[in-house]
């Protein structure tokens, strides 16, 4: 596990019962082993997302907990987006963690007791249109390849249960070689 010194920390926490587009500031944040964040409308063993729910809600919920990397929002505010974390609907804004560039299966604990596995990418959707003209194509790119680049954050699993704090350091745990990259899920 890369130690909590290389500086990556939770920047801000956000939480809604509702299923809405962004969610409300928090001060701290109880993860719940094997369901995601308590209170939070996406929180469950099987899937909570309604386009989800609607194709089969007896699928395993791999998206409990959304983490978006804070230098995204100082991208977006450069390009003239007047956007801040939790807009976008993120429970965990990280800083100094490279969420994109991990492989899938990476553990991040998060303060003291929790725990998240990367399960994949967040798929952004139109509704980022609704939110801000344009903002659905600023959250895309091309790498060197030609291949898409989404930049909208990563979506995880809780393996342990615990309360995180805006502050807290993040530790990043590789999984076992060979590694994959993060797909849409």
């Amino acid at each position: 596990m890369m130690p909590p010194g290389d500086g990556a920390v939770v920047a801000a926490l956000h939480r809604s019962n509702l299923h809405s587009f962004s969610k409300f500031d928090e001060a701290s944040l109880q993860l719940v082993a094997g369901v995601g964040v308590q209170g939070d409308a996406h929180a469950g063993v099987t899937v909570k997302h309604r386009s989800r729910v609607a194709r089969d809600a007896s699928q395993p919920n791999l998206r409990q907990v959304h983490l978006l990397h804070a230098e995204l929002f100082d991208e977006l505010m450069a390009g003239g987006f007047a956007v801040w974390p939790g807009d976008l609907g993120e429970n965990l804004t990280t800083r100094r963690v490279d969420l994109l560039g991990l492989p899938a299966g990476t553990r991040l604990h998060l303060g003291a007791e929790a725990v998240v596995q990367l399960t994949g990418l967040r798929n952004p959707c139109h509704q980022l249109d609704r939110f801000q003209p344009g903002l659905m194509a600023a959250v895309l790119a091309r790498d060197s390849a030609g291949r898409l680049v989404r930049k909208a954050g990563v979506m995880a699993v809780v393996l342990a249960s615990g309360t995180v704090k805006v502050g807290d350091a993040i530790g990043t745990e590789l999984p076992v070689p060979p590694h994959f990259l993060l797909e849409p899920v």
